[in-house]
């Protein structure tokens, strides 16, 4: 985060979401359990939690909420598309892209998630949902080990990519995969989980992807082309000195 805004000085700060904003995506006992943190702990193997947690998740979800109503992109941590309606998972806490789909007033809205991992709990939080289509491309496999080609209904589509996949695999599903089934579904929102961990100059582990910033563009472009209004939350993204320029990339791409 302190990278990012020495990057864009010009970021504005949001306010956080309410615990309404939440709870349409959140159970209830989950959510104290995050309230009632009183120091560092870890909630699982992955996700570390502390006395600030809470106050951090709701700024972050508040994030995507304006980013929604506005266009924008939401540089946020934590991350959120691994959060589940229960539980945490991945470093995520509170799912910040469907918590800013639940607050918004469109009755269609459609999901894009390009982080190199499957959002499972994005994608466990709209299954039954017919008003919200997920989509998602992401290397297979990998943690947590959900999103196979087979996990799909009527608005849940998985795009699971072979580890080394760059620019032009990307490109290619994109316009046979992702952007039929966007047009077709005909949302007046789109937001784009847009993780940066599929980069060529990514150090994670297992992580095995090859796109590029001009990549990170074109799916901007791409993106911002199959609504009336599109709007990106940030989810991964861990190499701090190439982030900025992913992320002022991927900005390029939107506005264009």
């Amino acid at each position: 985060m302190r990278a990012l805004h020495e990057a864009f000085p010009g970021l504005t700060t949001a306010a956080p979401a309410t615990l309404e904003d939440v709870l349409r995506c959140h159970t209830r006992g989950y959510v104290e359990l995050l309230r009632s943190l009183g120091r560092p702990v870890w909630l699982d193997e992955s996700t570390i939690a502390s006395e600030t947690t809470w106050e951090a998740a709701l700024l972050a979800a508040g994030a995507a909420i304006e980013a929604a109503r506005g266009g924008g992109f939401a540089l946020v941590r934590p991350p959120g598309h691994h959060a589940l309606a229960d539980r945490q998972m991945g470093f995520c806490l509170l799912n910040n892209v469907a918590v800013a789909a639940r607050a918004d007033e469109a009755t269609r809205i459609a999901i894009v998630d390009w982080d190199v991992h499957h959002g499972n709990g994005t994608q466990a939080i709209f299954w039954d949902d017919p008003s919200v289509l997920y989509v998602s491309l992401h290397q297979w496999p990998l943690f947590p080990g959900t999103g196979g080609v087979d996990e799909r209904n009527e608005t849940t589509l998985n795009v699971p990519l072979p580890p080394g996949s760059g620019d032009d695999v990307y490109f290619r599903v994109f316009s046979e995969l992702v952007e039929p089934t966007v047009r077709a579904f005909d949302p007046e929102l789109l937001l784009v989980s847009a993780g940066f961990d599929a980069h060529v100059d990514e150090d994670l582990y297992m992580v095995d992807m090859r796109v590029t910033a001009d990549g990170f563009r074109e799916l901007a472009r791409r993106c911002a082309a199959l609504a009336p209004r599109v709007a990106a939350v940030l989810e991964g993204g861990y190499n701090v000195a190439k982030l900025p320029s992913l992320v002022g990339a991927a900005l390029e791409g939107f506005q264009e």
